[in-house]
């Protein structure tokens, strides 16, 4: 696990050895052990290293292959690199070290884009070829690593790397707020488009890659989600689970360096810890908030249970307050999502006694986790009255004051595709557009940005629909980022045992009824687990990373300081503040909930204050 910088075709004014160089600073946190960086008259590459596999010198990157014609630079984990290693041996390639990244230029060489239909890992990565005078840059299947890019129409000069940070030091970039991502953010609480907050800076979508050549580029998908159930029944599902899942989690733990684990109470990190079994689990929870806000009990008793040394953090407001612009940073982007805050100290928390842990994301999406995806009984009944009936009272209530019963007849006669944005919906799209100022109102509309989405699952049933959903939105875009820049912020490297392809493979074929049932949700991951879980944690609904913030905003110390935020020239800039203050004051003396709300508009002015103003 690694950062990465570079760019290409500079203006010949730039100095690339010191640009490449003050880039590579600023990601110095993805890679504390070694940087080096590869300048020619076409490219400069840069990458700070973060040892793994392979602790030798000879394993640093930027890494040739053997004529020098090709140099890669590389972020992740190749798990099958001795299979793909084997197999270019056998084919003549010559190898100077034991790495995954050598197996990756030798494959290039050996296979060209066909290379990452060979692939299982995570990675993000650019390979220069000095005789084609091409750059071919990729991104894993699920979105795991990063990978940012950007061109400047004046000089044609290009831009990528890790982290959209590194970008500044390139006098080529010119810093600009991308105004038409800030109203879809406040329904989603990241950044959904694959334009970015900075304006001109985009990211590889996931299982994509690009061929970028003489400042031109074209983008490729290489791998897509395909649900394709079958009717196996649940007992070979089971069997299917823990196999796939045992070799899955032997790949994962596979490191020169100690590995560890993230622990909460719930059954997707407690399966990851049984099968890996490793020698320290890690585990956070917020202090004066037992059961809902603190899990950190449960985690001992299962370590116990496992013979494993269990490390906890109780965190404060204070704390979460305190360090919200520095986790603002490291995301670059604004991210709202409250899980990130305790994900930063439970990372900082297993730095100090590993290097690589394992985690839980992705077995919701896969297997079909959320409470969102599981019919109320009242609601399967309500679905048995003709649908054009349900329609019409649909539209009647949206019409009528909302309560509990509009809500239920408005939700009763939508289709998925209406109602379902994925697992974060903050602010209703009347309400963002209600408190933002002109200029900042423009942002695509919710359902079309879903709309492209749920257009390549046509047909599927609603269950496959909201997981697909998911998978190409709030995984990498919420999920996955926050994981990378959270480990990272503290040069850990976290690894996900659930995101394999080959896990994706056999998971797509599970019947959405063993997925999503009127009994459980991840119904069959579930009972795959309770046969190497206690029944308990098998059995336990899922919590997340809850925090506190309802009522921490409740607390005079934190109105005012999300009040002083609020009333500022900066908030004054893009938000009618005399509604920002409604919902504030009405958090605050306990009229109504607003604590999302309140949350996801001080992340961004915290953000943008960071980026915009302080740098």
């Amino acid at each position: 696990m690694c950062g990465f910088v570079g760019f290409a075709h500079a203006n010949s004014e730039i100095d690339k050895k010191n640009t490449i160089n003050e880039m590579m600073d600023t990601i110095i946190h993805r890679g504390p052990d070694s940087g080096e960086s590869y300048t020619d008259e076409n490219v400069a590459f840069g990458f700070r290293r973060l040892s793994i596999i392979d602790l030798s010198e000879e394993a640093g990157q930027p890494m040739f292959n053997e004529d020098k014609s090709c140099v890669l630079i590389f972020n992740g984990e190749i798990y099958n690199y001795q299979e793909l290693k084997k197999d270019l041996l056998e084919k003549g390639h010559i190898f100077k070290t034991d790495t995954d990244s050598e197996v990756l230029i030798h494959g290039y060489e050996e296979y060209g884009t066909d290379l990452l239909q060979k692939l299982r890992g995570m990675f993000a990565f650019a390979i220069w070829d000095t005789k084609k005078e091409t750059m071919l840059l990729a991104r894993d299947f699920f979105g795991i690593k990063p990978l940012y890019y950007t061109q400047n129409t004046t000089d044609n000069s290009f831009i990528f790397g890790s982290e959209i940070k590194s970008f500044l030091k390139n006098p080529a970039f010119k810093k600009e707020l991308n105004k038409d991502a800030l109203m879809p953010y406040l329904t989603f609480q990241y950044s959904v488009l694959d334009e970015t907050f900075f304006k001109g800076v985009y990211k590889l979508k996931p299982g994509h890659y690009m061929i970028y050549q003489k400042g031109k580029m074209e983008i490729k998908q290489y791998w897509n989600v395909n649900f394709d159930e079958k009717e196996n029944g649940l007992d070979h599902y089971i069997k299917q689970i823990n196999e796939t899942m045992r070799e899955s989690v032997d790949y994962h733990k596979i490191s020169d360096v100690k590995v560890g684990s993230f622990l909460s109470g719930g059954i997707d990190s407690s399966y990851i810890t049984a099968l890996l079994n490793p020698n320290k689990t890690f585990s956070i929870g917020f202090k004066d908030y037992e059961g809902i806000f603190n899990e950190t009990n449960l985690s001992k008793e299962l370590s116990d249970i496992l013979n494993i040394e269990n490390y906890r953090k109780l965190m404060n407001a204070d704390e979460c307050f305190e360090t919200l612009p520095t986790i603002q940073y490291h995301m670059d982007e604004p991210q709202s999502n409250l899980s990130s805050v305790p994900l930063y100290f439970l990372s900082k928390l297993a730095r100090e006694h590993v290097t690589v842990v394992l985690s839980g994301e992705g077995a919701d999406e896969i297997f079909g986790g959320y409470v969102w995806y599981q019919k109320s009984a009242k609601l399967e009944k309500y679905e048995k009255v003709p649908y054009f009936i349900r329609r019409m009272l649909s539209k009647v209530g949206s019409a009528l004051p909302q309560n509990k019963i509009t809500t239920f007849l408005v939700k009763g006669g939508q289709k998925i595709e209406e109602k379902f944005i994925g697992q974060a919906k903050v602010f209703e799209e009347e309400d963002a557009f209600k408190v933002l100022k002109e200029g900042y109102k423009k942002g695509p509309t919710v359902q079309s940005i879903t709309k492209q989405v749920f257009d390549q699952v046509k047909g599927k049933d609603d269950v496959t629909k909201m997981q697909y959903l998911d998978l190409k939105l709030w995984l990498p875009g919420d999920i996955l980022l926050k994981a990378d820049k959270m480990s990272m912020a503290h040069s850990i490297e976290l690894r996900v045992p659930f995101l394999d392809k080959e896990v994706m493979s056999m998971a797509s074929k599970i019947p959405s009824s063993l997925r999503v049932n009127r009994e459980d949700t991840k119904y069959a991951l579930r009972k795959a687990s309770s046969e190497v879980l206690p029944d308990e944690w098998a059995n336990r609904p899922k919590v997340g990373f809850p925090v506190p913030i309802r009522f921490w905003l409740q607390e005079e110390k934190y109105y005012n300081i999300v009040k002083d935020m609020f009333q500022s020239d900066i908030a004054k800039e893009f938000f009618h503040t005399d509604e920002l203050m409604r919902y504030l004051d009405e958090h605050y003396t306990k009229k109504n909930n607003y604590a999302r709300y309140i949350w996801t508009v001080y992340v961004f002015l915290v953000w943008y204050k960071k980026f915009f103003k302080d740098m």
